[in-house]
């Protein structure tokens, strides 16, 4: 039997996305957003869900531009503190010991000690409620050499990226490979 929610926000898994903007006056900033994905592969594009009320949102709307570093396990607790602390006062950077790059192909900063980075330029915006919707078409995606297999493919397991469980409020990380995608169930293919 199932127990029934409601209509609530919970799905699983929800990312740890790390979104870096710029300020007005080119001050670095950085939030953790878990309302996001993947929502197009032609143009290849990204969505991402902020607040109005959060400083990284203003920043968006200036600059229309934005990065994602997907932090892995072992930045835990500096990823949460970007979740935490509002960045118009502070430096989020400076307090966690991390270091924010100017990225290739956009006016964004990204998180320089994170495996994974997409850069990208916001193509429409959707006023969907409390959390407006940008979308945002990557220009580019940077992976550590160190999360590579040795066919130079992005290894998962080498990311360890951080998964957040919005019921809970807590972190987990990725598991074993249990299967093959598209080829576990060919066995129903008739």
């Amino acid at each position: 039997m199932k127990r029934s929610f409601g209509a609530r926000t919970i799905a699983y898994p929800l990312p740890v996305f790390v979104v870096g903007t710029y300020d007005s006056a080119g001050k670095p900033d950085a939030m953790v957003a878990a309302w996001g994905g993947i929502c197009s592969s032609d143009p290849p594009s990204i969505a991402v869900s902020i607040r109005p009320s959060r400083y990284t949102y203003k920043n968006l709307m200036e600059t229309m531009e934005f990065t994602i570093s997907i932090p892995s396990t072992s930045y835990m607790a500096q990823a949460d503190y970007f979740g935490i602390e509002s960045g118009e006062k502070t430096d989020k950077f400076a307090a966690c010991g991390l270091t924010p790059v100017r990225a290739d192909h956009v006016n964004a900063p990204y998180v320089g000690e994170f495996p994974v980075i997409l850069e990208c330029r916001v193509i429409k915006t959707l006023d969907l409620g409390a959390h407006p919707q940008f979308i945002g078409q990557i220009l580019d995606v940077k992976i550590d050499e160190s999360a590579l297999d040795p066919e130079g493919r992005p290894d998962l397991s080498k990311i360890n990226p951080l998964i957040f469980d919005v019921t809970r409020s807590e972190y987990y990380t990725a598991g074993r490979v249990i299967g093959k995608a598209f080829s576990a169930g060919r066995k129903y293919k008739k």
